[in-house]
């Protein structure tokens, strides 16, 4: 079971928003990494087919994107903004939703309770959606998603906003549901697909600038993540002759992490050290390369 994506290209208008992307995404997680309006909810719209391809040719488990009723019948979709009629029950917004899948009322209530079991919602069925956490709406979002049993889930930003705890349950929720189906993760977390995913491709201005393994890219960022620890009065000059990825006080000075470039003044400190990239490091990397380091 696979997603084939064949030079594919959207537009907005007269604007061209993605670029020739080209993917082929196998059973399992796989993510889809890019900062906001990277064309990444442009993407998943077209695969669920809220867009249609305007240019290129997309082929889901064997079917043509061109049959939407068929696509729609195998893909479940949670979009970035999800929401339900907060007066509705989790169970009653549930059996609404199924009714519209045209689900048959026999079967209709024991797969919305295996489902809430499913998601850890069963306890709350009762509950009225404008009564949950985010993260409850999340889960409540993965289970309408799951409704017609779809071979291929496909998520968009779930966990922004979650506090760390619901981010975590999420992660593992969807990992065990990508067992048997393609689950497509889009965020602009790194953490959320370093926890998750094994595969992902990376987005920018609306072209895939990189696909391969969680390990081919931090093959290629390895040997350009740094550490320094500075005074704070130094921040400001480092800031411009860096790509600096993340700042962590301690103390009277500061640890700085950063994309390292041969020639600027900062690599001739001597408590500069060389470390291991993280998923998050070897993104920024990526994007770094793209932009050609220029600061």
């Amino acid at each position: 079971m696979e997603i084939i994506i064949k030079r594919l290209n959207q537009y907005y208008g007269r604007k061209k928003v993605l670029h020739d992307i080209d993917l082929e995404i196998e059973t399992g997680m796989y993510g889809l990494l890019g900062r906001n309006g990277a064309g990444k909810s442009t993407l998943m719209k077209t695969l669920v087919t809220l867009l249609p391809v305007k240019e290129g040719a997309v082929r889901m488990a064997g079917i043509s994107i061109e049959k939407r009723k068929e696509i729609r019948g195998i893909v479940g979709y949670l979009p970035q903004e999800f929401s339900l009629y907060g007066n509705m029950t989790v169970y009653e917004a549930m059996d609404y939703l199924a009714v519209l899948a045209e689900m048959k009322q026999g079967e209709r209530k024991q797969r919305i309770l295996d489902l809430l079991e499913q998601v850890n919602l069963l306890p709350y069925q009762k509950t009225k959606v404008k009564a949950m956490s985010g993260g409850m709406k999340r889960r409540l979002g993965i289970a309408q998603a799951l409704l017609n049993d779809p071979k291929i889930l496909i998520v968009d930003e779930p966990t922004a906003g979650l506090d760390p705890e619901e981010r975590l349950r999420f992660r593992n929720l969807l990992s065990e549901i990508s067992e048997d189906k393609i689950v497509l993760l889009s965020t602009h977390i790194a953490g959320d697909i370093e926890a998750v995913a094994e595969r992902l491709a990376i987005m920018d201005e609306g072209r895939i600038v990189f696909s391969g393994d969680v390990s081919q890219l931090l093959l290629r960022a390895e040997g350009n993540i740094y550490e320094v620890d500075l005074p704070r009065t130094e921040l400001t000059t480092v800031k411009k002759q860096v790509n600096i990825i993340s700042l962590h006080p301690d103390g009277a000075s500061t640890r700085v992490r950063f994309i390292g470039r041969v020639g600027t003044l900062i690599m001739e400190n001597p408590l500069v050290r060389q470390v291991p990239p993280t998923l998050e490091d070897a993104y920024l990397y990526c994007l770094d390369e793209r932009a050609g380091g220029n600061r």
